[in-house]
């Protein structure tokens, strides 16, 4: 039974998540406008963060959505289409669990 169900969730990711990507580009929050000092000192502060993601993945898409309505400069990094983003998660954190954030 365990893997009829497995292979069921599986299935509703292959179909829908194409539709979520295509929701995403579609509605992209608008990010915060501020003054370019307030801006340069927040970006100071987020270029040592590094985001591992899933592109299809509901959390890791709340999460860039709102790294984008906060207009914050974070690197992010496809932990399942690039396999040295995957081997770094896996090093850093032991699971490939996303999303991830990095803080060198």
């Amino acid at each position: 039974m365990k893997p009829v169900i497995r292979m069921f969730f599986k299935t509703v990711r292959v179909v829908l998540g194409p539709f979520v990507l295509l929701g995403d580009r579609l509605i992209r929050p608008k990010g915060i406008v501020r003054p370019s000092a307030e801006q340069q000192a927040i970006d100071a502060r987020t270029q040592h963060l590094a985001l591992y993601h899933f592109p299809p993945c509901p959390f890791c898409l709340k999460t860039r959505r709102t790294i984008r309505r906060l207009s914050l400069r974070i690197e992010t990094c496809d932990a399942k289409n690039d396999p040295a983003h995957r081997a770094a998660l896996i090093a850093g954190g032991g699971k490939p669990h996303v999303p991830c954030l990095r803080i060198t």
